[in-house]
């Protein structure tokens, strides 16, 4: 089993490697577009787009909807969600190209795919709604802003890694 372990190890990105490509990615779109990166705006410009085309009349009456539609008329155009389309296509083609385009759900030994899918989900929408009240996700709040010196950016890097260390070890034998 260390044998294997060694095996998958090795054929992944080296993460402070890619910690530096990352900065540059931001530097770079800081640079081109003027703009940092983001995700979570992208998700809910895709989200009142559908609510607008499958139900208008729900939209013209709930406040937060229509106050987004007035502010962006297409949503769809926002720069987010090109960018999140991007991550997409590259992801994609990175598993192409790396051997690793398959469905599966890793895990611990411990645990069952269910359960981890179930708690992956539960996670991903805690975190969605934390970056709505937060104004923006990991990426847009604290990597974005830590780039800029904002003392927001700091403030919220340190209550996201804080947050998963306090937790983590009441959730670790689900992934160990």
């Amino acid at each position: 089993m260390e044998e294997k372990h060694k095996d998958r190890s090795r054929s992944y990105l080296n993460p402070y490697l890619g910690g530096v490509l990352l900065g540059l990615v931001l530097l770079a779109a800081n640079f081109i577009s003027g703009r940092g990166l983001g995700a979570s705006g992208a998700v809910k410009s895709v989200i009142v787009a559908a609510t607008q085309t499958i139900a208008p009349a729900h939209v013209e009456k709930n406040a937060y909807y229509h106050d987004y539609m007035q502010e962006h008329d297409k949503p769809l155009k926002s720069w987010l969600v090109f960018q999140m389309a991007g991550v997409l296509v590259g992801g994609f083609i990175s598993g192409a190209l790396w051997g690793r385009l398959k469905l599966k759900v890793e895990h611990s030994p411990k645990i069952t795919s269910r359960k981890r899918l179930f708690l992956a989900a539960i996670g991903g929408i805690l975190f969605g709604f934390g970056s709505q009240l937060g104004r923006g996700c990991t990426s847009g709040s604290a990597l974005s802003g830590m780039a800029v010196l904002s003392l927001g950016g700091f403030i919220t890097m340190a209550a996201i890694f804080g947050t998963a260390f306090a937790f983590a070890y009441f959730f670790r034998k689900n992934w160990i």
